[in-house]
């Protein structure tokens, strides 16, 4: 059967004020002057050997990138990771959409994260408009702009707001573009669609957000570091509203991968931390990192010397740095964020830590 797809427009959506959420700043941010609560021994080792390549990496120009699970936002982790930027420890970031929307709800209204049973038994989970709209808008307005995923949400929050064209702008600039830029013609034209559809007015879309000194994003934003989104399709509560545009998040996040694709391509000598992901760092780095060494054998060169620090809550019960990868009847076959980055090669180390002892350990040791 041809059956039509859900029609989101028949749900009712409450505003993002109403909603009780379970993290606070600035009750639950993490000071970058907290004391973490020591690492074990082994870890306490590994940790050295982390800040001892990372410091060689950065004096040498090399990048390290920090990819990391949305509970490194909700956490409260946002001030620490700031300041690792600020010191210039940090050359990249890159998040999944979940961690987007932490950061952006944090940013605008200083709460995040729902109680999901509670919403979800009263049909509720996810419909909050602010939320909706305005992260979904963002996202059309930077893929008209050419931006990515990330940049596209930390450029509304460090400026406050969107300058939203008017539709016969809109259809001059795709006109103008299509035979040169047929992409950005696209893209515009789909910013047009929703302009009219929701009735956007057009001019300066101011949208406060007070608690913007505490996003990661905005920090990001302003000081021209990399914050890559890495969404998938269906996985965030953005994709509830009307307004979500697949084409918006298609093309930023697509920009957003090569971007993060390019400095795993400068990895070479340089470092990678993979905290709290289970999927996404591990599955967007494979990729990457094939890619760049398909051109890099072209060049007549090898990308080998890299470093992978893989965190996680989770205790691994095998020796990943000593015994490689497990056979495949041994359940530790399957933990994606551990087995993928043992087949990456360069030096792989396992760290098992909650990720605020961790990110406030590896600020104190950089220091």
């Amino acid at each position: 059967m041809n059956l039509p797809p859900f029609d989101r427009r028949r749900i009712v959506f409450r505003p993002l004020s109403e909603r009780v959420s379970k993290v606070r700043f600035p009750e639950n941010a993490i000071s970058p002057d907290a004391v973490p609560a020591a690492l074990s021994q082994k870890g306490g080792r590994t940790l050295a050997d982390a800040v001892s390549r990372i410091r060689k990496a950065r004096a040498a120009g090399r990048p390290v990138i920090c990819a990391f699970g949305a509970h490194t936002i909700k956490n409260g982790l946002g001030p620490v990771l700031i300041r690792l930027l600020e010191d210039g420890w940090i050359t990249h970031l890159a998040t999944n959409g979940a961690g987007i929307i932490h950061d952006w709800e944090l940013a605008f209204q200083g709460r995040t994260s729902e109680d999901v049973r509670l919403n979800m038994a009263r049909g509720e989970f996810g419909t909050w408009e602010e939320t909706g709209r305005y992260i979904n808008l963002a996202l059309l307005v930077g893929a008209a702009e050419g931006k990515g995923y990330g940049q596209s949400i930390g450029a509304l929050i460090a400026t406050q707001g969107l300058d939203i064209s008017s539709g016969a702008e809109l259809r001059r600039h795709a006109a103008a573009l299509l035979d040169a830029e047929p992409e950005r013609a696209a893209a515009a034209a789909d910013l047009l669609a929703a302009v009219q559809e929701f009735a956007i007015p057009a001019g300066r879309l101011v949208v406060p957000h007070p608690w913007r000194a505490s996003s990661l994003q905005a920090a990001a934003y302003a000081r021209g570091v990399p914050f890559t989104g890495h969404p998938m399709i269906g996985h965030d509560i953005m994709y509830t509203h009307p307004l979500n545009s697949g084409a918006a998040v298609g093309r930023t996040a697509l920009r957003d991968f090569l971007l993060y694709a390019e400095a795993v391509s400068r990895i070479d000598g340089g470092v990678y931390l993979s905290v709290g992901s289970a999927v996404m760092s591990p599955m967007i780095f494979e990729k990457s990192l094939s890619m760049a060494r398909n051109i890099a054998r072209q060049e007549g060169r090898s990308i080998t010397t890299h470093y992978i620090l893989v965190v996680d809550l989770a205790e691994s019960a095998w020796d990943w740095e000593r015994d490689g990868e497990p056979p495949a009847d041994n359940p530790a076959y399957y933990l994606r964020y551990a087995k993928s980055f043992a087949r990456m090669g360069g030096t792989l180390a396992f760290l098992q830590a909650d990720n605020r002892d961790f990110f406030l350990s590896l600020l104190h040791a950089l220091a």
